[in-house]
Formats: structure tokens, C-alpha cells, sequence
């Protein structure tokens, strides 16, 4: 029998530009694969109560196939369908090998194809079903998803990014951290250093400072991230999300072990306090 586990999930999503190289097609980085995946079973080693949703982008898979045949915007002619097939056909061949790299290391990744689970409208998530999450939540696994395209009653076809996917399932989860691991070590302010601390309310001054992604990401980049994560904090107040680097060894392991208390990226929060 496994040790009880809390009910609250943490989200974590891992980057595309983190585990691929996104100015190459179709690349991965089977080290940093190696590594999170390491940090991550020592992080459940560590904390038996810790429950996980983990997510990873498509980076240089998905993100080249769909900048070339534009899923994002809607699919409705015929080579746009063979093209939104491909997109999903290369989101799938990275989650393969994320999911052989994790369970090689000992974490009990469960895969599951957001295109089988999600439906969406006007680019949007309708409907991402839960139940699959849920019990392998309940049966001590960690869920995996993933960028991947969906179908879409109102544009034929769509991407779905993970951090989509993420805002939606945050408050049925009732989740109190998202944790989004990429390149750089959180938000940048006009110095190049992150910012600590972002709400609502100081994130206004913030937007001059944010920029896109360097590489192809038909997603957005960062500014496009710290839009989606600021309405989703003041829709789940109770909910906080670092933005921070992965590539430092050992942050994976420290932010999921103690998130409150991880001391560098960028805290994205409804309030300067919380209650």
C-alpha cells in the first residue's frame, strides 16, 4: 500500500525551450531530460505526500510543424488537417521520449494525449476531461500532459500549450502552486535580474519589460505566459505560480520539496500578502 497522499496537486510545466533546443528541429536534451527527471523521483523520495501534475511543451517538435501550417489559427482546408495531423504526430513523438527518460528514472508517469482529452472553441478550452487525472492522481501516479493540438467547433482545429491546459485544470484541482520551469530564471526587470514579486497590481509597470519568445513558439512567449498567469491569480486567488530557470541542478528538486520557500524566479501571486 502507498503512503496516503495530500489532495492538491502540484502543476508543473517544463518548458520547451528547456528541454529541447528550440533553434533546431526536432532536438531534444536528453542531459536536462535526465536531470529533471532525477530531481523530480528524489523529490518524491523526499516527500511521500507529494502529488504532481507535470506537463512539458512541445518546444522544437510541435512548435516547427505548427508555425508551418498555422494550427493555432483554426485548420479547415485539406492540407491544413494533413498538417494539424503532423502537429500532433510530432507533439507525440517528444512526449515519448519525455515519458521513457521520467520512468527510466523511476517516476510513475502516466501519459495522457490532450487532443484525446480537451475540446475547445474559438481557441479556447471547452472541456478537458478530468477523470484520468484524477485517478491516477489517486493511485499514486503522476499525470503527464503535454502541448498538442485539439479539435475546435469553431475553427475545425487548434493548439492547446500546456500552460492552456494548466489554467484550466488549476482551480478544478483546487491547486495552490504552478510551477513553470524554462530557460531563463524567471521574469526580467530592466536590470536583467528577476523580478521577486508580481500582482495585478504592480504588473502594469512590468509589461514594457516583456518580450516574446527568440525562437519559433506559436504559443507567445513570456509576455503573452505572464498575461495568461496574471488573470488566472486573480480568478484562483489562493493560487501562486513561479515562473524560474531549470537549468541550475537541483532547483527542480528544492522548488517542489519546499515551493513556498524556494528563493529565486519569479513569485506570480493575486495579493503582496497572502492570507
Amino acid at each position: 500500500m502507498h503512503e496516503p497522499r495530500e489532495a492538491v496537486p502540484i502543476l508543473v510545466k517544463l518548458g520547451g525551450s528547456l528541454i529541447t533546443d528550440k533553434s533546431r528541429r526536432s532536438t531534444p536534451r536528453p542531459d536536462v531530460l535526465a536531470r529533471l527527471a532525477d530531481e523530480t523521483e528524489a523529490a518524491l523520495r523526499l516527500s511521500p505526500s507529494l502529488r504532481l501534475i507535470l506537463g512539458h511543451g512541445s518546444g522544437s517538435f510541435g512548435h516547427w510543424e505548427a508555425s508551418k501550417h498555422h494550427t493555432r489559427d483554426g485548420v479547415a482546408t485539406p492540407d491544413e488537417w494533413q498538417g494539424f495531423a503532423r502537429v500532433s504526430a510530432a507533439a507525440l513523438a517528444l512526449n515519448r521520449i519525455v515519458t521513457g527518460v521520467f520512468s527510466q528514472a523511476g517516476v510513475p508517469v502516466m501519459s495522457l494525449q490532450p487532443s484525446a482529452l480537451g475540446h475547445a472553441s474559438g481557441g479556447q478550452i471547452t472541456h478537458f476531461e478530468e477523470r484520468p487525472i484524477r485517478l491516477a492522481l489517486d493511485h499514486g501516479l503522476v499525470p503527464l500532459v503535454f502541448g498538442d493540438v485539439a479539435f475546435d467547433d469553431t475553427q475545425g482545429g487548434t493548439i492547446l500549450s500546456t500552460e492552456d491546459i494548466f489554467v484550466y485544470l488549476a482551480s478544478r484541482f483546487s491547486a495552490k502552486w504552478l510551477l513553470l520551469l524554462g530557460n531563463a530564471p524567471g521574469v526580467l526587470g530592466r536590470g536583467g535580474e528577476p523580478v521577486p514579486l508580481i500582482t495585478p497590481e504592480s504588473y502594469p509597470k512590468m509589461q514594457r519589460y516583456l518580450s516574446g519568445s527568440e525562437n519559433i513558439d506559436v504559443t507567445g512567449g513570456m509576455g503573452d505566459k505572464v498575461a495568461q498567469v496574471i488573470a488566472l491569480v486573480e480568478r484562483c486567488p489562493e493560487l501562486r505560480v513561479r515562473i524560474m530557470g531549470g537549468t541550475h541542478p537541483g532547483s527542480l528538486r528544492e522548488a517542489l520539496t519546499d515551493p513556498a520557500g524556494y528563493p529565486h524566479g519569479t513569485c506570480i501571486q493575486a495579493s503582496a500578502v497572502l492570507a
